[in-house]
């Protein structure tokens, strides 16, 4: 178990993770957030955007589940039930034991896991303890109130480690 605050890697958005990508790094399982990672919390349903690109996981046979911490399962309940797929709510993360209770109901180890969120003290903590892999985009709409613009600006030098990490494993490898 990893108390790290570093991500694996980084993406602008979700959906500059690609089933191929994903694939490539033995992923079958999928944990998301929600709030913040797929849209901004505002949002209440879907976008075709999001359909699509869950429609285009399942295609690669990449199961996708949402695991969030929401409070209220209502909002999470709702947009998942919209997009026919499964979640894990009251996660508690940075609390291993949501991730570990998706990947359960999965079938799926954490070996052929990932957890994609967009904060470092939840969603990144939580996958780096439970041993899966740790991804992380912006925020989806951005930062808009004082503490999330503090809180981002605080998670900017892991995100830093994280970028100079990517940048000399993919010179190591040749990628560009």
């Amino acid at each position: 178990m990893s108390f790290s605050l570093i991500p694996k890697r980084l993406y602008e958005k979700y959906d500059n993770l690609t089933p191929e990508i994903l694939s490539n790094m033995g992923v079958k399982l999928l944990l998301s957030d929600l709030d913040f990672t797929l849209a901004p919390k505002k949002i209440r349903r879907p976008d075709e955007k999001l359909r699509a690109w869950i429609a285009d996981l399942k295609r690669h046979n990449i199961i996708f589940m949402i695991v969030s911490n929401n409070r209220s399962g209502k909002r999470v309940r709702e947009f998942c039930a919209e997009l026919g797929i499964d979640y894990q709510g009251h996660a508690n993360k940075p609390s291993t034991k949501g991730l570990k209770k998706a990947m359960s109901r999965a079938g799926i180890d954490a070996e052929h896991t990932a957890m994609l969120g967009d904060k470092l003290l939840t969603d990144v903590l939580a996958a780096n303890r439970a041993g899966v892999l740790s991804l992380m985009v912006e925020p989806a709409g951005g930062a808009v109130t004082l503490w999330q613009k503090i809180l981002h600006a605080l998670q900017e030098p892991f995100k830093s480690i994280c970028r100079k990490r990517i940048k000399k494993i993919d010179g190591i490898n040749g990628r560009r």
